[in-house]
C-alpha cells in the first residue's frame, strides 16, 4: 500500500488537494472524486479520531457516532500507530 502513496498520480492527488482554498472548494472536490459512502466513512472516521484523541471511552464513541467498536479500534490503532496524521490535522485545528 505504502508504494501506491509515493508514485506520481498519487503525488498529483496529494498537490491537487493542497491547492483547495476553502472548505467549498473542498466539499466539490471531494464529492466529484469520492462516493457519498466514501465521503460519509472519511467523516465517520476522522469524528472517531477527535474522541479518541480527547480520551473518551471507545463504546461512548461507538455509541455517539453509529461506529462499530472494530472501527473505533482501527481508528485509534491508526492515531497511535500510524503516519501521524491524524495527531498533525486535530493539533492544528485546535
Amino acid at each position: 500500500m505504502e508504494k501506491q502513496l509515493t508514485t506520481k498520480q498519487a503525488t498529483e492527488l496529494f498537490e491537487a488537494i493542497l491547492s483547495l482554498k476553502s472548505t467549498k472548494e473542498c466539499k466539490a472536490f471531494l464529492r466529484d472524486v469520492c462516493t457519498l459512502s466514501e465521503i460519509e466513512a472519511m467523516i465517520e472516521r476522522f469524528q472517531v479520531a477527535k474522541m479518541v484523541k480527547d480520551n473518551v471511552p471507545y463504546r461512548e464513541i461507538s455509541k455517539k457516532t453509529g461506529s462499530s467498536t472494530a472501527t473505533v479500534t482501527r481508528v485509534a490503532h491508526w492515531l497511535h500507530h500510524g503516519m501521524g496524521g491524524y495527531d498533525l490535522v486535530l493539533d492544528r485545528m485546535k
